[in-house]
């Protein structure tokens, strides 16, 4: 594949079919059980069918296809058990690859973006890629004074294939949605499609990732990369010699190095802001590395891609966050509703009872009561079910409350993060990293 598939409507009906190929094998799947096949043996190969069908129709895609992908696998610790587990082995392998563009592209790329002599900069270049995203790859090379370099490149297409991905995406949500039940697919695509010309900008991302090296300079647990050199299709940055991902320690590690990792990432999410003024906004596994502890310590995180970041007006999270998650956590219920009505989560016409809404975010402040508290995909698993299910008082409560447009990337960062230590089933002292780092929460 010289480049990403570039034709609107052979993407369109790849897109398209997933939805038919899952009521097509609900069809099968029915026939054999009337033919006396076990049910609960059908419903698993249909399953495992559609997880491959989908996840490699997204990862072979790239683009906003393969974005999509990234973001529901984040989301993977909501699902219930028996519908995870045929998904989650081609969840991981979308985290951290997905097929390459012939070397020949890449330096195509290279050339348009740093010029024709940009063999004079960049010394040497693998030719197999490192890694791969959703709009670019990474390989590995070095640059002319020595040093080792991961250079990204974005596929041709990429911001074409991106838009046109995202928007068949949202006409066939309704038909991809049984594939994941309980999750809203709609919102999740038109937000993916409000950040997409943020993420084909690599100076804008430049722009950012230079703001985090310079911030983290020199931190114990989290390290940075360096910007190198950016052009319009190709951002060069230091090499980060890292054997593995989170994905590694979701998939391997010891509770150990679950817990210590989970502790790391919390703490990033929470301190980036106050120390850049912008959100890291696209947890997911593959974008955070293992490195190994200065003199022997502790393991580090390396982070990477920063595409997807949240530019935040105060230059740090919003203090209203803060305080009424700790107004929630007090039990202060006309008080959350106050404070929920003045941010705009509650529109002025809307009327709701405070207890039940209360009881509404009570579990999701639990994390805050205690001293430290155990990220489980059951505790993740339990809130999607509670709040998708129309018998439960949570249900109505929830289509009552209204995203301000300012908190769409925060939520969904808060979502991600939280599906992420779900994943790793990490145990952190939260309410103190809360009362260090989030503005407002201390009182």
């Amino acid at each position: 594949m010289p480049d990403l598939p570039r034709k609107a409507a052979a993407r369109t009906a790849r897109l398209a079919a997933l939805p038919l190929g899952y009521a097509g094998r609900q069809a099968v799947g029915f026939g054999k059980r009337l033919g006396g096949r076990p049910a609960e043996l059908v419903v698993s190969e249909v399953q495992q069918r559609t997880a491959e069908q989908l996840f490699r129709t997204l990862g072979e895609l790239k683009g906003g296809a393969m974005k999509f992908g990234q973001a529901l696998s984040v989301l993977e610790a909501a699902l219930p058990d028996e519908v995870a587990a045929p998904y989650r082995e081609e969840l991981t392998r979308l985290q951290d690859s997905a097929p390459p563009m012939p070397t020949q592209t890449v330096r195509e790329q290279i050339a348009r973006s740093l010029g024709p002599d940009w063999q004079d900069l960049l010394v040497h270049l693998d030719g197999a890629p490192a890694a791969a995203a959703s709009i670019g790859q990474v390989h590995r090379g070095r640059w002319h004074d020595g040093r080792d370099v991961a250079v990204k490149v974005q596929y041709p297409g990429a911001g074409e294939a991106l838009m046109s991905d995202l928007r068949q995406l949202a006409r066939v949500a309704r038909g991809v949605a049984p594939v994941f039940p309980g999750l809203d697919i709609k919102p999740l695509v038109a937000e993916l499609q409000a950040r997409a010309a943020d993420e084909l900008d690599y100076a804008l991302e430049a722009e950012a990732q230079t703001a985090y090296a310079d911030a983290f300079r020199d931190d114990p647990a989290i390290v940075v990369p360096e910007v190198v050199a950016v052009g319009e299709q190709v951002l060069v940055s230091e090499w980060l010699d890292s054997p593995h991902s989170l994905a590694h320690v979701i998939r391997e590690g010891t509770q150990a190095e679950r817990d210590h990792y989970g502790r790391v990432f919390v703490t990033f999410l929470f301190d980036g802001p106050a120390r850049t003024g912008m959100l890291h906004a696209d947890p997911h596994p593959g974008n955070f590395r293992i490195l190994p502890g200065p003199d022997g310590g502790p393991g580090r995180i390396g982070v990477l891609d920063f595409g997807a970041v949240a530019r935040l007006p105060e230059r740090r999270l919003p203090s209203a966050m803060g305080r009424l998650i700790r107004v929630a956590a007090e039990n202060s219920a006309d008080d959350l509703v106050a404070g929920l009505r003045e941010e705009g989560f509650i529109k002025e016409q809307t009327r709701v009872d405070p207890q039940r809404v209360l009881d509404y975010l009570a579990p999701f402040i639990e994390p805050t009561r205690t001293e430290t508290f155990r990220f489980t995909r059951a505790w993740m698993r339990a809130q999607f079910e509670r709040i998708n299910d129309p018998r439960n008082p949570a249900f109505t409560t929830a289509t009552k409350l209204n995203l301000p447009s300012s908190y769409l990337l925060i939520h969904r960062t808060w979502l991600g993060g939280l599906g992420l230590l779900s994943q790793l089933e990490a145990e952190a002292p939260f309410r103190a990293i809360m009362e260090e780092h989030l503005p407002g929460f201390a009182g």
